[in-house]
């Protein structure tokens, strides 16, 4: 086939037209410097010729081309302006079809007003045709096929550090970093901030990365597409100076101390050179899937790219090659779409093998934390209250309490290091709880006083829970459909404590009238009450919102 790739001298554009030209296609190099697409078109093959989409006779010259598919390789694609679809519509005309590499979730997620358009011309407008949605929405729809329910997606990207850094891809990245970041989990939209929120990701037994909160397609698609209560995307940088380096810029940024960072990318992409010789040239992708089998066990799934030898940058560009791969044998489906599952698993894993990648998959059972300390109890407890403690990526409650204070100046001291709520009737709550691996963090925020606990698994029948530099074991206890905690055994800074000094708690969880109810009463020997707070709470979630709210 005639493919006209767009910035096809680029990082991206430059290695999808290496791919098709081993492949037999005909590729004509395009972009704004022609000096640069011949010298390209020189070395690797092809034609070249000069394209500017921002030129006023940019279709024409489009269409001179008698190109079968384009390609946009160029980008960002966050900033196309007031036209943002001219090139697409530009193919359209020349009875072309189209294909982008966009990473950009509104720029993707639009493009399906081009469907009756794409469609009266019996052409194929594909938008996302990348790493983000393509590989990813491939693979999570492999791994979510059987499941009954999809309660997690999450997605992570870890380039190496000698990867090539094209401008367009510095500024799609920069202009997130401590920018508002819209995202779907726990079954409600929450604003988050771009590159926050850092967390260790393994692409291989020997690559650890971390990895941080960044936009992509994914995010807009994937909640209403998989129907998934919890959609999560996150990349990182291989030297932890340059992660956590603009993880501090995110933070001074949402704070109104920077001016958008996508101005600083010259001055930015400077110190990245500098720092090129001190990285790798792997890097990698995770796709991981979360959720309940048709039996209603707990499941994990992941899958694992690894990129060596710099193959890295030929991840978002092997899409493209299997859909003209698609369409030079017939496989043509008109209209305009983003890149959501749009070939198989087969396919795909069978083109990235071709290239030289590394890819493994696992799946191990998953069971949320109470699930695993309650064992066959677990599901003989109601409904709501699972639901209520079903943490499987994060998820928030709200409601009302009762709240009674200290005895005694002892006791208000106590209460007051630990932050727990004042004395009050009627008081908002809510209880924001996050899942860090094994590890669940339950934040309470009682009318803006909040305070914040750490729960992971003990023995059967018993969690862990840390407030600062104490920890405590609890035993579920209660019978029937009413759950109790009881504190076992205690340390503070690792040391263990006295069972005379051990705080008492008596904690009760149930449901009542459709709602979640609690009545935690703590106190401590010799100076009785600290807090005793009461009543319940309602899961926010699908019942309050959709996923297109």
């Amino acid at each position: 086939m005639r493919v006209v790739i767009i910035g096809g001298y680029g990082v991206f554009g430059g290695r999808l037209a290496r791919l098709l030209l081993q492949r037999g296609h005909e590729v004509v190099v395009a972009g704004r410097r022609l000096e640069a697409a011949r010298e390209f078109a020189q070395e690797v093959g092809g034609s070249a010729a000069r394209l500017d989409r921002d030129d006023a006779d940019f279709a024409r010259e489009l269409r001179a081309l008698s190109p079968e598919v384009v390609v946009d390789a160029a980008g960002p694609f966050q900033g196309y302006g007031a036209e943002p679809y001219r090139v697409a519509r530009a193919a359209i005309a020349a009875g072309a079809d189209y294909i982008d590499l966009s990473d950009a979730a509104e720029f993707t997620s639009g493009i399906s007003g081009l469907d009756a358009e794409a469609q009266a011309a019996g052409m194929q407008v594909i938008s996302g045709a990348s790493s983000v949605p393509a590989v990813s929405s491939v693979i999570a729809g492999d791994m979510a096929a059987d499941l009954s329910r999809v309660e997690v997606i999450e997605t992570a990207i870890c380039p190496g550090n000698r990867a090539p850094r094209g401008r367009s891809v510095m500024q799609a990245i920069l202009g997130q970093v401590g920018a508002p970041l819209r995202l779907w989990r726990g079954g409600v939209w929450r604003e988050m901030r771009g590159w926050s929120q850092t967390r260790q990701v393994e692409i291989a037994p020997d690559m650890k990365r971390p990895a941080a909160l960044i936009g992509a397609p994914d995010l807009t698609l994937f909640p209403n597409h998989f129907k998934a209560r919890s959609v999560v995307f996150r990349a990182g940088l291989d030297l932890r100076i340059m992660h956590y380096g603009l993880g501090v810029l995110s933070w001074l940024r949402a704070k109104r101390l920077l001016p958008p960072l996508e101005r600083y990318d010259r001055p930015l992409r400077w110190v990245a050179e500098r720092l090129e010789p001190f990285g790798r040239d792997t890097g990698g992708m995770i796709c991981a899937v979360m959720g309940r089998g048709e039996d209603g066990a707990p499941l994990a799934r992941e899958w694992r790219l690894t990129a060596r030898e710099g193959l890295g940058p030929f991840v978002p560009v092997v899409p493209a090659m299997v859909i003209i791969e698609q369409l030079a044998r017939g496989e043509r489906r008109a209209g305009a779409r983003p890149a959501l599952e749009v070939m198989t698993r087969a396919e795909l894993e069978a083109a990235l093998g071709e290239v030289g990648f590394s890819i493994a998959a696992e799946a191990r059972p998953a069971p949320v934390l109470f699930e695993q300390a309650l064992g066959a109890r677990w599901g003989e407890m109601p409904d709501v209250w699972r639901d209520m403690h079903e943490v499987w990526d994060m998820q928030s409650a709200r409601g009302a309490a009762e709240i009674t204070g200290p005895d005694g100046w002892a006791g208000r001291i106590i209460a007051a290091l630990f932050r727990f709520p004042n004395a009050g009737r009627d008081t908002p709550v809510c209880v924001t709880m996050v899942r860090r691996g094994d590890t669940e963090v339950w934040q309470r925020d009682f009318a803006g006083r909040r305070f914040r606990s750490y729960l992971s698994p003990s023995k059967p029948r018993h969690v862990f829970e840390r407030f600062g530099p104490f920890r405590f074991e609890l035993e579920l206890t209660g019978e029937g459909a009413v759950m109790g905690m009881e504190v076992r055994r205690g340390w503070c800074l690792g040391l263990p404590l006295p069972r005379r000094v051990l705080p008492r708690s008596e904690t009760r969880e149930y449901v009542a009238q459709g709602r979640f109810h609690f009545d935690v009463d703590l106190s401590l020997p010799r100076i009785g009450r600290l807090v005793r707070y009461q009543g319940w709470l309602e899961r926010e979630g699908e019942a309050a919102q959709s996923p297109s709210a």
